[in-house]
């Protein structure tokens, strides 16, 4: 088995004449927390559709656990997007039930356990939670499945900063332990403390992968402080050397 589990080769992404996401080269592994930091619009939410098979590359190679992202990929593959997408007239035991029947991997005690952790009953209707209630639910199907790569999209970006602990200890606890949980955010400094290892973006490149202790021990402060000063110095992205 190859240990990489995310291999992207000469990757990019471009709509009409923008380009999205430019040569990215990008190799992860197993069983890794995974930062996909940078400011708005520097291409995490592309690479992640390009990830869950919801985007084509424009060029470029790229692969999951050995697959091009298709069938084989998406039943093994839990995506939390960045805003809700299910019809407002359903309850939380609706969608309990449509993942149930949707993937084999769906384990339903759990998120029934998770939900009522949360105070979600399943009785509560879509239209009547809030913003940040919604995006609990949705991380609760997301982590209720046996899947061996986990993509969340801005999942604190919505939550008051007390709920972001709570929603941070939720993915730790309730991963697979052998999987890889991509984290998409801007938000750094709230999610640096889960991470094992942080992908760099900006305007589509990848300006650098390393591990989260091997950034500390070089540069003697946080990761959230060195993507502050890489781009307080250049607001186009400063230069990167991952040691």
């Amino acid at each position: 088995m190859n240990q990489d589990l995310i291999v992207c080769q000469g990757l990019g992404k471009t709509f009409s004449h923008t380009k999205a996401l430019t040569d990215v080269n990008l190799n992860i592994g197993r069983g890794k927390l995974v930062g996909l930091l940078g400011p708005n619009g520097s291409g995490k939410t592309t690479l992640i559709k390009l990830l869950c098979g919801l985007l084509q590359p424009s060029f470029g190679e790229l692969t999951i656990n050995g697959y091009t992202p298709g069938v084989e990929t998406k039943a093994h593959v839990s995506y939390l997007p960045d805003r809700m997408y299910f019809a407002d007239w359903m309850k939380t035991r609706d969608l309990l039930s449509f993942f149930q029947d949707f993937y084999p991997d769906f384990d339903r005690k759990k998120a029934e356990d998770m939900c009522a952790s949360l105070k979600i009953q399943p009785g509560d209707r879509i239209k009547s939670m809030s913003k940040g209630t919604k995006e609990k639910l949705q991380l609760c199907l997301a982590m209720s499945r046996q899947s061996y790569l986990y993509l969340l999209d801005e999942p604190i970006a919505g939550v008051d900063p007390a709920a972001r602990d709570f929603i941070l200890n939720t993915i730790l606890t309730n991963y697979n332990p052998e999987a890889t949980v991509l984290i998409s955010t801007h938000l750094i400094g709230d999610v640096e403390r889960v991470l094992d290892e942080v992908v760099f973006l900006q305007q589509g490149r990848v300006l650098g992968h390393e591990a989260v202790d091997d950034i500390r021990a070089r540069e003697g402060k946080s990761v959230d402080d060195v993507f502050r000063d890489m781009f307080r110095a250049n607001p186009q992205g400063g230069d990167y050397y991952a040691g």
